[in-house]
């Protein structure tokens, strides 16, 4: 293992730079840095990581290789920094699988959802954050808590067997000497797949004479009025001819190991969508409906792109499911004949980058240690989990399972009823049964997943309505995620107290 650092080690505490550094290698610790818990990579699941044994009361290096090494995504050398959407997601707990983990996280004193509330900005329905206050906010945290040490370099290879305990939450932007090093030891290929980012447009270049301020429906939620997304309307003629125009656009090219990579459903390039039928984006993220046009009310948009407010200053907005593959220069032209942004200036253009995961029930146990080699955890996208809060979330059980093993005891299983217990359960072998030979031997099927009720046990009774009459329809739905949410509060609640949570949480 060999490893890049950034600054002088002079004990100064700062670069030559003048920015704030940590005091170089483990022989430079005090005494109680001597059997630190290890992290490799900043972001949301490495921060949140460090943040719960921290709190705990361990002490942590975190290692992050930003600024030394840069990444094909990153802007900043900022921890737990936003590459793709600032958007959290659904923060709704009664309806909503990701909303429930928000609120499970909430309640284990996750770093991430205190630094995502504090830096929230209006968008509906869904929690947002100002990405650049919310990186500053947790480097801050993270950076004066004196259980930890940030040190900036780049681990180089498999961290060294003297460390001990470590976590890798490197993310599906491993470096490539750590990923061959792991793909090495495991002696499983690594599974990857293409993610892509969206455009951020300057909010005073877009024209509020074709655009307007609404949320879907009209829908306040958190840090919102209701009127949080700019919407640009399109007729039936505007949009087949940007559909065709996503099409025709000419797009990035992929190198020859690249052509099989797949994408990850969950965030595919707008083009990509548009070419699976002239209808799809209609029925995706330029759908129409609960959104009125106050400059033309009498008549019906076809096709509506809205755009999310992306800082807390209001000055920058995201292009909703415009992830794109596109080329710069054709994404300047064809996103301009969007009625509204004719005269768009891009903060950020979208891009895109190959993301690395693991083949993690075959490869990690239930506790997320390696099984080739137990000292080392995994943590984040790199395990297959997808989504900002699913990454954070397996940070933070990361964490807190190298805490319990530092303190010489074991942390019991989550409830696979909840949130955080269907997650794990699906990274470490709910996706698949490995019991059977056969079933080891069979062609690898896991894919990326955001947490969703389809990972949930089933409950034991549908609910019925005061009558005790069988529920249909939407009625049925959301009183069965009523229910789904309402079980997995109290079997949370109760492995908490079973595990002595409420004396080792973060506050």
């Amino acid at each position: 293992m060999t490893t890049r650092r950034s600054g002088p080690r002079d004990g100064s505490g700062h670069d030559d730079a003048g920015r704030r550094i940590d005091r170089g290698p483990a022989w430079f610790y005090p005494v109680a840095m001597t059997n630190p818990i290890h992290i490799v990579g900043g972001g949301l699941a490495g921060s949140e990581a460090a943040w719960q044994i921290a709190q705990g009361g361990r002490k942590v290096v975190l290692h992050e290789m930003r600024p030394v090494r840069g990444t094909d995504a990153h802007q900043s050398d900022g921890l737990a920094e936003l590459v793709c959407s600032n958007s959290f997601r659904s923060d709704d707990a009664n309806g909503n699988a990701v909303g429930l983990l928000h609120q499970e996280m909430r309640t284990l004193g996750s770093l991430i959802m205190r630094a995502a509330d504090a830096h929230q900005v209006p968008a509906g329905g869904a929690l947002a954050v100002d990405r650049e206050g919310f990186s500053r906010a947790v480097t801050t945290a993270l950076e004066e808590h004196p259980n930890i040490t940030i040190l900036r370099e780049e681990v180089a290879g498999l961290p060294p067997e003297e460390w001990g305990s470590t976590i890798l939450a490197t993310g599906p932007l491993t470096s490539p000497a750590l990923a061959e090093a792991v793909g090495a030891l495991t002696g499983k290929e690594s599974l990857a797949f293409f993610d892509a980012i969206a455009p951020i447009v300057h909010r005073e270049s877009i024209d509020m004479g074709k655009a307007w301020f609404q949320s879907r429906y009209d829908k306040a939620g958190p840090g919102g009025t209701g009127a949080d997304y700019l919407n640009c309307p399109m007729d039936r003629e505007q949009y087949e001819a940007f559909v065709a125009a996503l099409i025709a656009g000419e797009k990035t090219s992929f190198k020859e190991w690249e052509a099989s990579t797949p994408y990850f459903d969950g965030c595919l390039p707008i083009e990509v969508m548009a070419e699976r039928g002239p209808e799809t984006l209609r029925h995706g993220p330029m759908k129409p409906v609960g959104l009125t046009n106050p400059h033309n009310p009498t008549v019906k948009a076809y096709a509506i792109v809205q755009l999310r407010q992306d800082n807390a200053l209001g000055t920058l907005f995201n292009m909703v499911g415009f992830q794109t593959k596109l080329r710069h220069a054709e994404q300047v032209r064809v996103f301009r004949t969007i009625p509204g942004l004719e005269k768009a200036e891009f903060a950020r253009l979208g891009g895109l980058h190959r993301n690395t995961y693991l083949d993690s029930p075959r490869l990690l146990d239930a506790t997320l240690r390696l099984k080739a080699r137990p000292s080392l955890r995994f943590a984040g996208q790199i395990t297959g989990c997808e989504g900002y809060v699913e990454s954070a979330a397996v940070g933070l059980m990361a964490g807190r399972y190298a805490l319990a093993e530092a303190e010489g005891r074991s942390l019991g299983p989550l409830p696979p009823t909840t949130a955080l217990g269907a997650l794990i359960g699906h990274i470490t072998g709910g996706h698949v049964e490995v019991a059977e030979e056969a079933e080891r031997n069979a062609p690898r099927s896991f894919q990326p997943m955001n947490v969703n009720f389809g990972l949930f046990p089933p409950l034991e009774r549908m609910p019925r309505n005061e009558t005790g009459k069988r529920l249909r329809g939407p009625e049925k739905a959301a009183l069965k995620k009523r229910a789904l949410t309402d079980r997995a509060r109290a079997d949370l609640a109760a492995w908490m107290a079973g595990e002595g949570w409420a004396q080792t949480a973060a506050e």
